[in-house]
Protein backbone atom coordinates (compact mmCIF):
# COMPACT_ATOMS: atom_id res chain seq x y z
CA UNK A 1 0.00 0.00 0.00
CA UNK A 2 1.24 3.54 -0.82
CA UNK A 3 1.88 6.47 1.72
CA UNK A 4 -1.45 8.05 2.40
CA UNK A 5 -0.76 12.00 2.38
CA UNK A 6 -2.36 12.41 5.44
CA UNK A 7 -3.01 9.21 7.33
CA UNK A 8 0.70 7.41 7.04
CA UNK A 9 -0.50 5.01 9.76
CA UNK A 10 -2.83 3.43 7.00
CA UNK A 11 0.40 1.25 6.15
CA UNK A 12 0.43 -0.61 8.81
CA UNK A 13 -2.79 -1.52 9.18
CA UNK A 14 -2.14 -5.08 9.50
CA UNK A 15 0.74 -4.82 11.61
CA UNK A 16 -1.58 -2.24 14.33
CA UNK A 17 -4.53 -5.06 14.52
CA UNK A 18 -2.11 -8.01 14.54
CA UNK A 19 -0.37 -6.11 17.66
CA UNK A 20 -3.51 -5.40 19.87
CA UNK A 21 -4.79 -8.72 18.78
CA UNK A 22 -7.76 -8.20 16.40
CA UNK A 23 -8.29 -9.60 13.34
CA UNK A 24 -9.84 -6.44 11.53
CA UNK A 25 -10.91 -3.04 11.62
CA UNK A 26 -14.58 -4.03 11.99
CA UNK A 27 -13.26 -5.99 15.22
CA UNK A 28 -12.92 -3.08 17.00
CA UNK A 29 -16.55 -1.97 17.07
CA UNK A 30 -18.06 -5.26 17.47
CA UNK A 31 -19.44 -3.61 21.27
CA UNK A 32 -21.67 -1.34 18.70
CA UNK A 33 -25.34 -3.30 18.32
CA UNK A 34 -26.00 -4.64 14.78
CA UNK A 35 -28.92 -2.63 14.38
CA UNK A 36 -27.49 0.54 14.62
CA UNK A 37 -24.65 -0.10 12.15
CA UNK A 38 -24.69 1.09 8.58
CA UNK A 39 -24.74 -1.42 6.16
CA UNK A 40 -23.45 0.09 3.38
CA UNK A 41 -20.91 2.77 1.98
CA UNK A 42 -22.19 6.88 2.87
CA UNK A 43 -24.17 8.32 0.20
CA UNK A 44 -21.29 11.12 -0.57
CA UNK A 45 -21.71 12.75 -3.86
CA UNK A 46 -17.97 12.44 -4.39
CA UNK A 47 -16.25 8.93 -4.56
CA UNK A 48 -12.85 9.59 -4.88
CA UNK A 49 -10.45 11.70 -2.73
CA UNK A 50 -10.11 15.70 -2.71
CA UNK A 51 -7.37 17.78 -2.61
CA UNK A 52 -7.67 20.18 0.56
CA UNK A 53 -8.88 23.14 -1.89
CA UNK A 54 -11.63 21.17 -2.97
CA UNK A 55 -12.28 20.06 0.50
CA UNK A 56 -12.85 23.81 1.88
CA UNK A 57 -15.52 24.52 -1.48
CA UNK A 58 -16.87 21.79 -0.29
CA UNK A 59 -17.52 22.86 3.61
CA UNK A 60 -18.19 26.34 2.28
CA UNK A 61 -21.39 25.04 0.40
CA UNK A 62 -22.67 22.78 3.25
CA UNK A 63 -22.17 26.31 5.67
CA UNK A 64 -24.58 28.36 2.89
CA UNK A 65 -27.12 25.62 3.46
CA UNK A 66 -27.56 27.26 7.45
CA UNK A 67 -30.09 29.72 7.94
CA UNK A 68 -29.03 33.08 8.58
CA UNK A 69 -30.43 35.15 10.93
CA UNK A 70 -30.89 39.33 10.36
CA UNK A 71 -30.53 39.84 13.86
CA UNK A 72 -29.95 38.12 17.19
CA UNK A 73 -31.83 35.64 18.10
CA UNK A 74 -34.29 36.45 21.01
CA UNK A 75 -34.13 32.97 22.28
CA UNK A 76 -34.26 33.30 26.20
CA UNK A 77 -33.96 30.23 28.47
CA UNK A 78 -31.01 31.37 30.50
CA UNK A 79 -28.67 31.80 27.60
CA UNK A 80 -28.70 34.75 26.06
CA UNK A 81 -26.80 36.87 23.24
CA UNK A 82 -24.26 39.43 24.71
CA UNK A 83 -21.44 41.61 22.94
CA UNK A 84 -18.28 40.06 23.61
CA UNK A 85 -15.54 42.78 23.27
CA UNK A 86 -12.66 41.91 20.17
CA UNK A 87 -9.86 42.46 23.39
CA UNK A 88 -11.24 39.37 25.37
CA UNK A 89 -11.31 37.15 22.07
CA UNK A 90 -7.86 38.03 21.19
CA UNK A 91 -6.21 37.42 25.21
CA UNK A 92 -7.99 34.14 25.73
CA UNK A 93 -6.29 33.10 21.85
CA UNK A 94 -3.14 33.78 23.78
CA UNK A 95 -1.01 30.34 24.08
CA UNK A 96 0.23 31.03 27.70
CA UNK A 97 -3.55 30.70 28.21
CA UNK A 98 -5.13 28.73 25.50
CA UNK A 99 -3.22 25.59 25.92
CA UNK A 100 -2.64 25.47 30.13
CA UNK A 101 -4.38 22.88 31.49
CA UNK A 102 -5.78 23.50 34.87
CA UNK A 103 -3.27 23.31 37.14
CA UNK A 104 -2.24 20.41 39.99
CA UNK A 105 1.36 21.20 40.94
CA UNK A 106 0.60 24.21 43.76
CA UNK A 107 3.13 26.76 42.47
CA UNK A 108 3.59 25.71 38.81
CA UNK A 109 2.84 28.56 36.27
CA UNK A 110 2.42 31.65 38.51
CA UNK A 111 0.97 33.72 35.54
CA UNK A 112 -1.94 31.41 34.87
CA UNK A 113 -2.25 31.38 38.53
CA UNK A 114 -2.42 34.77 38.89
CA UNK A 115 -4.75 35.22 35.88
CA UNK A 116 -7.55 32.76 38.45
CA UNK A 117 -7.37 34.90 41.23
CA UNK A 118 -8.05 38.38 39.40
CA UNK A 119 -10.83 36.33 38.59
CA UNK A 120 -11.65 35.01 41.73
CA UNK A 121 -10.98 38.70 43.01
CA UNK A 122 -13.30 40.17 40.42
CA UNK A 123 -16.41 37.89 41.11
CA UNK A 124 -16.06 38.15 44.88
CA UNK A 125 -16.02 41.68 44.58
CA UNK A 126 -19.33 41.59 41.97
CA UNK A 127 -21.24 38.94 44.18
CA UNK A 128 -19.76 40.58 47.62
CA UNK A 129 -18.48 36.91 48.71
CA UNK A 130 -15.63 36.39 50.35
CA UNK A 131 -14.52 33.33 48.79
CA UNK A 132 -14.54 31.95 45.04
CA UNK A 133 -13.20 29.22 42.97
CA UNK A 134 -11.98 28.92 39.46
CA UNK A 135 -14.42 26.92 38.25
CA UNK A 136 -17.16 25.18 37.36
CA UNK A 137 -18.67 23.68 34.37
CA UNK A 138 -21.85 25.86 34.17
CA UNK A 139 -24.64 26.76 36.27
CA UNK A 140 -26.15 23.84 36.68
CA UNK A 141 -23.61 22.29 37.80
CA UNK A 142 -22.89 24.46 40.16
CA UNK A 143 -26.11 24.53 42.01
CA UNK A 144 -25.48 20.91 42.05
CA UNK A 145 -22.39 21.04 43.66
CA UNK A 146 -23.76 24.24 46.15
CA UNK A 147 -26.42 21.25 47.21
CA UNK A 148 -24.07 18.62 47.83
CA UNK A 149 -22.04 20.60 49.90
CA UNK A 150 -24.85 21.26 52.39
CA UNK A 151 -26.18 17.95 52.37
CA UNK A 152 -22.34 16.74 53.48
CA UNK A 153 -22.61 19.85 55.83
CA UNK A 154 -25.84 18.77 57.40
CA UNK A 155 -26.08 15.24 56.22
CA UNK A 156 -29.97 16.49 55.66
CA UNK A 157 -32.08 15.44 52.45
CA UNK A 158 -34.56 17.99 51.18
CA UNK A 159 -34.11 21.23 49.32
CA UNK A 160 -36.81 23.90 48.42
CA UNK A 161 -36.55 24.85 45.05
CA UNK A 162 -38.40 27.69 43.39
CA UNK A 163 -40.85 26.15 40.88
CA UNK A 164 -39.92 29.05 38.61
CA UNK A 165 -36.35 28.11 38.45
CA UNK A 166 -34.31 27.50 35.86
CA UNK A 167 -35.90 23.87 34.77
CA UNK A 168 -32.74 22.93 32.76
CA UNK A 169 -30.65 23.20 35.62
CA UNK A 170 -32.55 21.57 37.84
CA UNK A 171 -31.86 18.23 35.20
CA UNK A 172 -28.43 18.24 35.81
CA UNK A 173 -29.25 19.17 39.38
CA UNK A 174 -31.68 15.54 39.34
CA UNK A 175 -28.42 13.65 37.67
CA UNK A 176 -25.84 14.85 39.79
CA UNK A 177 -27.75 14.21 43.29
CA UNK A 178 -29.22 10.71 41.74
CA UNK A 179 -28.55 7.85 43.97
CA UNK A 180 -27.89 10.08 47.10
CA UNK A 181 -31.27 10.22 48.51
CA UNK A 182 -31.47 14.22 47.92
CA UNK A 183 -35.03 15.25 47.13
CA UNK A 184 -36.25 18.90 45.36
CA UNK A 185 -39.63 20.24 46.73
CA UNK A 186 -40.94 22.81 44.64
CA UNK A 187 -41.92 26.30 46.28
CA UNK A 188 -44.81 27.58 44.18
CA UNK A 189 -45.15 30.84 42.93
CA UNK A 190 -47.68 33.53 43.68
CA UNK A 191 -49.16 36.20 40.82
CA UNK A 192 -46.07 38.28 40.75
CA UNK A 193 -43.87 35.44 39.27
CA UNK A 194 -42.14 34.99 42.95
CA UNK A 195 -41.61 32.82 45.55
CA UNK A 196 -44.91 32.45 47.57
CA UNK A 197 -43.48 33.18 51.17
CA UNK A 198 -46.64 32.26 52.86
CA UNK A 199 -46.33 28.61 51.52
CA UNK A 200 -42.65 28.82 52.26
CA UNK A 201 -43.11 29.11 55.58
CA UNK A 202 -44.83 25.75 56.11
CA UNK A 203 -42.70 24.04 54.38
CA UNK A 204 -39.36 25.39 56.09
CA UNK A 205 -41.16 23.93 59.49
CA UNK A 206 -39.76 20.19 58.14
CA UNK A 207 -37.03 18.91 60.49
CA UNK A 208 -35.19 17.50 56.95
CA UNK A 209 -34.57 20.51 55.38
CA UNK A 210 -30.93 20.62 54.14
CA UNK A 211 -31.03 23.87 51.84
CA UNK A 212 -33.45 26.67 50.21
CA UNK A 213 -32.48 27.83 46.45
CA UNK A 214 -33.35 31.47 45.48
CA UNK A 215 -32.99 32.13 41.83
CA UNK A 216 -31.88 35.49 40.95
CA UNK A 217 -33.73 36.88 38.64
CA UNK A 218 -35.64 33.52 38.15
CA UNK A 219 -36.76 31.25 34.75
CA UNK A 220 -39.12 34.46 33.92
CA UNK A 221 -36.66 36.65 34.26
CA UNK A 222 -38.51 37.61 37.37
CA UNK A 223 -36.97 39.84 40.22
CA UNK A 224 -37.56 37.82 43.49
CA UNK A 225 -38.84 41.14 46.15
CA UNK A 226 -38.62 39.15 49.65
CA UNK A 227 -35.00 37.55 49.98
CA UNK A 228 -34.61 39.09 52.73
CA UNK A 229 -37.32 37.46 54.53
CA UNK A 230 -36.55 34.33 53.39
CA UNK A 231 -33.23 34.42 54.58
CA UNK A 232 -33.89 35.47 58.27
CA UNK A 233 -36.48 32.45 58.59
CA UNK A 234 -33.64 29.94 56.96
CA UNK A 235 -30.87 31.44 59.09
CA UNK A 236 -33.46 30.37 62.32
CA UNK A 237 -34.22 27.12 61.23
CA UNK A 238 -30.17 26.62 60.18
CA UNK A 239 -30.87 25.98 56.78
CA UNK A 240 -28.24 26.90 54.32
CA UNK A 241 -28.90 29.16 51.79
CA UNK A 242 -28.03 29.14 48.05
CA UNK A 243 -28.87 31.92 45.50
CA UNK A 244 -28.51 31.60 41.97
CA UNK A 245 -27.39 35.04 40.23
CA UNK A 246 -27.38 36.26 36.94
CA UNK A 247 -23.86 38.69 36.86
CA UNK A 248 -24.75 41.55 34.93
CA UNK A 249 -28.19 42.17 36.99
CA UNK A 250 -26.07 43.02 39.55
CA UNK A 251 -25.32 46.32 38.40
CA UNK A 252 -28.90 47.13 39.25
CA UNK A 253 -29.58 44.63 42.27
CA UNK A 254 -28.13 43.91 45.47
CA UNK A 255 -25.49 40.92 45.63
CA UNK A 256 -25.98 38.04 47.62
CA UNK A 257 -23.10 38.73 50.18
CA UNK A 258 -25.43 41.82 51.45
CA UNK A 259 -28.19 39.44 51.97
CA UNK A 260 -26.02 37.12 54.06
CA UNK A 261 -26.60 34.10 51.67
CA UNK A 262 -24.08 31.36 52.26
CA UNK A 263 -23.22 29.67 48.87
CA UNK A 264 -23.94 31.58 45.86
CA UNK A 265 -23.60 30.44 42.14
CA UNK A 266 -24.23 31.73 38.57
CA UNK A 267 -23.31 31.36 35.17
CA UNK A 268 -20.03 33.61 33.48
CA UNK A 269 -21.42 33.21 29.97
CA UNK A 270 -22.28 36.47 29.71
CA UNK A 271 -19.21 37.41 31.04
CA UNK A 272 -17.55 37.16 27.78
CA UNK A 273 -17.99 34.32 26.15
CA UNK A 274 -20.33 33.33 22.58
CA UNK A 275 -23.15 31.40 22.52
CA UNK A 276 -21.83 28.64 20.35
CA UNK A 277 -24.13 25.32 20.13
CA UNK A 278 -24.73 25.01 24.45
CA UNK A 279 -20.79 25.99 25.37
CA UNK A 280 -18.52 26.49 26.73
CA UNK A 281 -19.97 27.51 29.76
CA UNK A 282 -18.77 28.90 33.20
CA UNK A 283 -19.85 27.88 36.40
CA UNK A 284 -19.48 30.57 39.08
CA UNK A 285 -19.52 29.56 42.92
CA UNK A 286 -18.55 31.81 45.78
CA UNK A 287 -19.53 31.03 49.85
CA UNK A 288 -19.25 33.52 52.94
CA UNK A 289 -16.14 32.58 54.73
CA UNK A 290 -16.68 29.99 56.86
CA UNK A 291 -14.89 26.41 57.61
CA UNK A 292 -17.34 24.22 57.07
CA UNK A 293 -18.63 25.55 53.86
CA UNK A 294 -14.96 26.56 52.48
CA UNK A 295 -14.01 23.22 52.85
CA UNK A 296 -16.42 21.47 50.97
CA UNK A 297 -15.91 23.51 47.72
CA UNK A 298 -15.05 22.01 44.55
CA UNK A 299 -12.90 23.50 42.07
CA UNK A 300 -9.84 25.37 42.12
CA UNK A 301 -9.25 27.93 45.04
CA UNK A 302 -5.73 29.95 44.01
CA UNK A 303 -4.35 31.87 46.85
CA UNK A 304 -1.67 35.18 47.20
CA UNK A 305 0.97 34.25 49.56
CA UNK A 306 5.17 35.42 49.93
CA UNK A 307 7.77 33.65 48.52
CA UNK A 308 11.11 32.57 50.41
CA UNK A 309 12.31 35.85 49.20
CA UNK A 310 9.53 37.74 50.26
CA UNK A 311 8.61 38.35 46.90
CA UNK A 312 4.80 38.11 45.77
CA UNK A 313 3.31 34.66 44.64
CA UNK A 314 0.83 32.67 43.87
CA UNK A 315 -0.77 28.84 44.54
CA UNK A 316 -3.11 26.64 44.79
CA UNK A 317 -4.96 26.09 48.74
CA UNK A 318 -7.02 23.31 49.75
CA UNK A 319 -5.42 20.71 48.31
CA UNK A 320 -6.80 18.10 50.20
CA UNK A 321 -9.74 18.00 48.64
CA UNK A 322 -8.59 17.06 45.54
CA UNK A 323 -9.46 13.60 44.02
CA UNK A 324 -5.35 12.85 43.90
CA UNK A 325 -5.18 12.82 47.69
CA UNK A 326 -8.47 11.82 48.60
CA UNK A 327 -9.87 9.98 45.51
CA UNK A 328 -13.37 9.18 45.83
CA UNK A 329 -14.07 11.24 48.89
CA UNK A 330 -12.57 13.94 47.10
CA UNK A 331 -15.00 17.16 46.88
CA UNK A 332 -13.43 18.12 43.88
CA UNK A 333 -13.27 16.53 40.45
CA UNK A 334 -12.54 19.89 37.66
CA UNK A 335 -9.51 18.94 35.46
CA UNK A 336 -10.58 20.52 31.97
CA UNK A 337 -9.69 23.82 31.05
CA UNK A 338 -12.55 25.79 32.43
CA UNK A 339 -10.11 27.67 33.52
CA UNK A 340 -9.60 29.90 29.91
CA UNK A 341 -13.64 30.27 30.59
CA UNK A 342 -12.68 32.07 34.11
CA UNK A 343 -10.37 34.63 32.77
CA UNK A 344 -12.67 35.15 29.40
CA UNK A 345 -14.56 36.66 32.32
CA UNK A 346 -11.52 38.22 34.66
CA UNK A 347 -11.26 40.11 30.93
CA UNK A 348 -14.52 41.20 30.34
CA UNK A 349 -15.19 42.65 34.14
CA UNK A 350 -11.91 44.41 33.82
CA UNK A 351 -13.03 46.41 30.47
CA UNK A 352 -16.24 47.11 32.56
CA UNK A 353 -15.48 48.12 35.93
CA UNK A 354 -18.13 48.97 38.51
CA UNK A 355 -19.54 51.69 36.39
CA UNK A 356 -19.61 50.00 33.19
CA UNK A 357 -21.81 46.83 34.80
CA UNK A 358 -24.12 49.41 36.06
CA UNK A 359 -24.97 51.12 32.50
CA UNK A 360 -24.74 48.08 30.87
CA UNK A 361 -27.10 46.19 33.17
CA UNK A 362 -29.14 49.27 32.86
CA UNK A 363 -29.13 49.35 29.30
CA UNK A 364 -30.68 45.76 29.21
CA UNK A 365 -33.27 46.93 31.34
CA UNK A 366 -34.47 49.63 29.71
CA UNK A 367 -34.41 47.50 26.10
CA UNK A 368 -36.05 44.30 27.30
CA UNK A 369 -38.77 46.59 29.23
CA UNK A 370 -39.00 48.84 25.61
CA UNK A 371 -39.70 44.99 23.91
CA UNK A 372 -42.42 44.03 26.13
CA UNK A 373 -44.26 47.67 26.02
CA UNK A 374 -44.37 47.40 22.42
CA UNK A 375 -45.91 43.71 22.63
CA UNK A 376 -48.61 44.80 24.68
CA UNK A 377 -49.39 47.14 22.44
CA UNK A 378 -50.34 44.30 19.98
CA UNK A 379 -52.85 42.85 23.06
CA UNK A 380 -50.29 40.62 24.08
CA UNK A 381 -49.66 39.96 27.93
CA UNK A 382 -46.95 39.16 30.16
CA UNK A 383 -47.34 35.62 32.46
CA UNK A 384 -46.51 37.56 35.51
CA UNK A 385 -46.54 41.09 36.20
CA UNK A 386 -43.63 41.36 38.70
CA UNK A 387 -40.38 43.61 37.66
CA UNK A 388 -38.29 41.53 35.19
CA UNK A 389 -34.71 41.73 33.79
CA UNK A 390 -33.42 40.40 30.24
CA UNK A 391 -36.12 37.76 29.93
CA UNK A 392 -40.02 37.95 29.90
CA UNK A 393 -42.49 35.65 29.18
CA UNK A 394 -45.50 36.11 27.33
CA UNK A 395 -49.04 34.91 26.11
CA UNK A 396 -49.85 35.03 22.81
CA UNK A 397 -53.53 33.52 23.14
CA UNK A 398 -52.66 31.68 20.08
CA UNK A 399 -50.52 28.55 18.78
CA UNK A 400 -47.16 30.45 19.49
CA UNK A 401 -45.69 27.56 16.48
CA UNK A 402 -47.67 29.72 13.65
CA UNK A 403 -45.75 32.71 14.84
CA UNK A 404 -42.38 31.17 15.66
CA UNK A 405 -42.40 29.98 12.03
CA UNK A 406 -43.70 33.63 10.56
CA UNK A 407 -40.83 34.48 12.13
CA UNK A 408 -37.89 32.07 10.61
CA UNK A 409 -39.19 32.34 7.46
CA UNK A 410 -38.31 36.55 8.06
CA UNK A 411 -34.89 35.12 9.21
CA UNK A 412 -35.73 36.41 13.09
CA UNK A 413 -35.78 33.81 15.64
CA UNK A 414 -38.69 34.77 18.48
CA UNK A 415 -38.94 33.05 22.23
CA UNK A 416 -38.51 30.00 23.64
CA UNK A 417 -41.38 28.19 23.41
CA UNK A 418 -42.58 26.93 26.68
CA UNK A 419 -46.50 26.31 25.81
CA UNK A 420 -48.87 26.20 23.11
CA UNK A 421 -49.40 29.86 23.08
CA UNK A 422 -46.61 31.42 25.56
CA UNK A 423 -43.03 31.85 24.91
CA UNK A 424 -39.88 33.07 26.63
CA UNK A 425 -38.29 36.01 24.82
CA UNK A 426 -34.74 37.57 25.47
CA UNK A 427 -33.24 41.40 24.94
CA UNK A 428 -30.02 42.45 25.54
CA UNK A 429 -27.65 45.70 24.69
CA UNK A 430 -27.14 43.38 21.65
CA UNK A 431 -31.05 44.04 20.00
CA UNK A 432 -31.27 47.57 18.79
CA UNK A 433 -34.51 49.67 18.74
CA UNK A 434 -34.86 48.98 15.45
CA UNK A 435 -34.64 45.31 15.68
CA UNK A 436 -37.23 45.04 18.51
CA UNK A 437 -39.61 47.40 16.69
CA UNK A 438 -38.87 45.09 13.31
CA UNK A 439 -40.18 41.84 15.24
CA UNK A 440 -42.95 43.80 17.28
CA UNK A 441 -44.12 44.56 12.60
CA UNK A 442 -43.20 41.11 11.87
CA UNK A 443 -45.68 39.79 14.91
CA UNK A 444 -48.47 41.89 13.94
CA UNK A 445 -48.47 40.63 10.03
CA UNK A 446 -48.78 37.44 11.51
CA UNK A 447 -51.66 38.58 13.42
CA UNK A 448 -53.14 40.43 10.84
CA UNK A 449 -53.01 37.17 8.90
Amino acid sequence: MDMHPWLPNIKYIEEMLKSIGVNSIDDLFRDVPEEIKLKKELDLDYKKPLSEYEIILKLQELQNKNKRLKMPPFLGGGLCPHYVPEVVKFIIKRSEFYTAYTPYQPEISQGLLQALFEYQSLIAELFEMEVVNASLYDWGSALAEAIMMANRINKKKTVLVPKLMNPYHKEVVKTWTYGKGIKLVEIPPNERGTIDVSKLESMINEDDVSAIYIQQPNFYGIFEDEIEYIVDIAKKKKIITIMGVSPLALGLIKPPGEYEIDITVGDGQELGLSLNFGGPLLGILATRWDGQLVRQMPGRIVGLTKDSEGKRGFTLILQTREQFARREKATSNITTNEALMAIAAAVYLSLLGRNGIKELAKEIYIRSHYAKKRLEELGVNTVYNGDFFEEFAVDFRTDYDIIHSRLLEKNIHGGLKLGKTQALFCVTEVHTKSMIDELIESIREVFSG
